[in-house]
């Protein structure tokens, strides 16, 4: 592998994360409201915190998938 297609491995991880958080941003911006949840601030938290929670797993899973290819 030459360095130019480690490159665009990674661009293209990056372009993955960019389009994922996009999507589960527009979910929460406009499907957010459809949701009958009531106002408590432990409920909001969640929902702050859920989005980065997901994308820390997913990170963890694609590096221990990555590790064990090596």
């Amino acid at each position: 592998m030459n360095a130019f297609e480690g490159w665009k491995e990674q661009l293209w991880f990056i372009a993955e994360l960019i389009i994922i958080s996009a999507a589960v941003s527009y979910l929460i911006k406009y499907g957010g409201a459809y949701l009958p949840v009531s106002g408590t601030s432990s409920q909001a938290l969640f929902i702050v915190l859920l989005p980065t929670v997901v994308m820390a797993i997913a990170l963890y899973l694609r590096y221990l998938f990555h590790k064990s290819k090596r």
